[in-house]
């Protein structure tokens, strides 16, 4: 109960940041929703840094997502798999040519810190649940990197705009039909 909470109360942090919000950076001692789970959610400073962080981020949720497919007992959660898979794999695809013909000359040494759980020895509805436990928290986190880009006018190209645009305002969508399954199923 208490993680559902938090949940909503993510969220509506979430819906705070399209009214345009800003979200403020953690100080020593604070705590926030970009403190929770596994791995800390990234703040990004500049597009560069939005692209090398988005990159690993989705990496990891089309991972987990491929684990999904393999493993899951839903119809629904499948295809959900299935269009985390092929939706992430071309905005990965997209952000690397971004990178090689805009940033060509830097060196990434950038440590992406996981977010999600370990899901070996899990099927069906345990899978399932925590796949949505843990995407709904990654969603945020992509959403959030996603808003401080556009907020902080920190693009330098329209195209990293829009598709920052296009995670922040789908991710979100999923956020909610996450959360919708979660409180139907569970």
């Amino acid at each position: 109960m208490k993680k559902y909470l938090i949940t909503t109360l993510i969220i509506l942090t979430i819906i705070a940041a399209g009214a345009n919000l800003t979200f403020a950076q953690p100080g020593p001692g604070m705590m926030g929703p970009w403190m929770m789970g596994p791995g800390m959610m990234e703040s990004v400073d500049s597009e560069y840094e939005f692209l090398i962080k988005m990159i690993p981020h989705h990496e990891e949720a089309v991972a987990k997502a491929k684990i999904l497919r393999e493993n899951t007992n839903r119809d629904r959660m499948r295809e959900f798999a299935e269009d985390i898979i092929e939706v992430q794999t071309q905005e990965i695809e997209e952000m690397e040519k971004y990178l090689a013909k805009w940033y060509p000359d830097r060196s990434n040494n950038y440590q992406y810190e996981p977010m999600m759980g370990n899901y070996e020895g899990l099927a069906g509805e345990e899978l399932d649940r925590a796949f949505l436990e843990d995407m709904i928290f990654h969603h945020m986190g992509a959403v959030m990197m996603s808003q401080q880009l556009i907020m902080r006018n920190l693009d330098e190209h329209r195209e990293v705009y829009l598709l920052a645009r296009s995670i922040r305002d789908s991710q979100r969508e999923e956020i909610f039909m996450m959360r919708d399954w979660l409180n139907n199923w569970y």
